[in-house]
């Protein structure tokens, strides 16, 4: 069995969300989650036929998108930089273009259908445990492989003002076909501040959330940039392109030396 670990959406050199990539492991899936439970990290396990299988330490995922910035980094470490690679996602059998450029990695998705909600603000307010709290838009439904619902509050103190219900949020988002909250404030244009709620534990908020920046380029109809992570310590920054009905998310991917 082969592991490296690599650190990814990194706003510099030395940041960004680990993930471990493990090839040659001969593991069935239980083992495979178990694993991931004992390394606490997101952990992608690559075939030689380049199927992505993504596990967090409590649960196997459909997609993670910055555990796909880390195998694109260790494809493009063997293959031509010019090369185009794709890889296949375990679950659904979701196909996933990787380029490179520069010191960025991309991977390429189309979006998603997903379910049709109307949110009432009040439940929102209260999931989010702040009631009365005033939303700078509508919340909505967008995905590029694991729905978020998406929630636009006015700035960034009230977004880390947030200690939300989670728990409740869970349980609404499997009644509701949606892969948890991701709440964020506008810092210009073309740039947003994001937190991403969908665990139970607190202290596993995501330092990036690469599916969330797809979505909202979705939902917006054009590119970003997407900062994360100062609730967590690690600067994250995502970028997230649309391209002729494609959604490109990226950023950089690099071995860690922690």
């Amino acid at each position: 069995m082969h592991v490296q670990t690599l650190n990814c959406f990194g706003a510099q050199p030395g940041d960004g969300n680990p993930a471990l990539v493990i090839e040659d492991d001969g593991m069935d899936p239980a083992a495979r989650q178990a694993f991931a439970a004992a390394r606490n990290t997101t952990c992608v396990f690559l075939s030689a036929d380049k199927e992505v299988d993504y596990f967090y330490p409590h649960m196997r995922s459909p997609l993670c998108l910055h555990a796909t910035l880390a195998v694109a980094a260790v494809l493009f470490s063997r293959d031509e930089p010019g090369k185009a690679i794709e890889v296949r996602t375990a679950m659904k059998g979701q196909r996933l273009g990787l380029s490179r450029e520069g010191d960025n990695y991309f991977v390429r998705l189309a979006p998603q259908p997903v379910p049709s909600l109307e949110v009432r603000e009040e439940q929102l307010a209260a999931l989010l445990n702040a009631p009365g709290l005033v939303f700078a838009s509508k919340a909505q439904v967008a995905s590029v492989g694991s729905p978020k619902l998406l929630v636009e509050v006015k700035d960034t103190d009230t977004l880390y003002g947030l200690a939300p219900d989670l728990a409740g949020i869970a349980d609404w988002g499997k009644a509701h076909g949606v892969n948890g909250f991701y709440v964020y404030c506008r810092l210009d244009a073309d740039t947003v501040e994001g937190r991403n709620f969908n665990h139970l534990d607190p202290a596993l908020e995501d330092s990036a959330t690469g599916v969330a920046a797809g979505a909202l380029a979705v939902a917006l109809g054009h590119g970003l940039t997407v900062r994360q992570g100062r609730a967590t310590g690690r600067d994250c920054l995502i970028r997230a392109r649309v391209d002729n009905g494609a959604i490109l998310v990226g950023g950089m991917a690099e071995a860690s030396t922690r």
